[in-house]
């Protein structure tokens, strides 16, 4: 089961930031196919969000065709958008696994490699630099 963490001063709704967390369990094969997503009232326990914003995500969700609820039984992974490259069998999930665990055997807090981790993210993909919008 999927674990949400919501990041309140990041500017990103909650209810996106769940979609976010779903997609990318998604793409790295820690959800597929058949598995049942927490409840709103789960999600609501763990993160201390409104059960709405966790029903807002997950119809979110339902719309883009990756999840489906079936009344009475919850809601369930429909397809999954894992590449063969991150697969939990790949060689580059292998490597990250292995430089993750060698953080944290160095000391590394999560949130110290999750800030490196994001500074590399951005000098390998740099953002599209913003587009000027006209004055008026």
């Amino acid at each position: 089961m999927v674990v949400f963490r919501i990041e309140r001063r990041s500017g990103l709704p909650a209810y996106l930031q769940i979609v976010h967390q779903v997609e990318q369990a998604l793409r790295m094969g820690a959800l597929t196919e058949g598995d049942k997503l927490p409840t709103a009232a789960q999600v609501a326990a763990t993160t201390k969000v409104n059960p709405n914003t966790t029903l807002k995500a997950y119809r979110e969700l339902e719309r883009s065709g990756l999840v489906e609820v079936r009344q009475g039984a919850g809601t369930f992974i429909t397809r999954s958008l894992a590449s063969p490259q991150t697969a939990p069998e790949s060689p580059l999930r292998a490597r990250l696994g292995e430089w993750m665990r060698q953080a944290k055997e160095e000391g590394l807090t999560e949130h110290e490699v999750t800030t490196l981790f994001d500074a590399l993210l951005g000098e390998t993909f740099p953002a599209a630099p913003p587009t000027h919008t006209p004055t008026r």
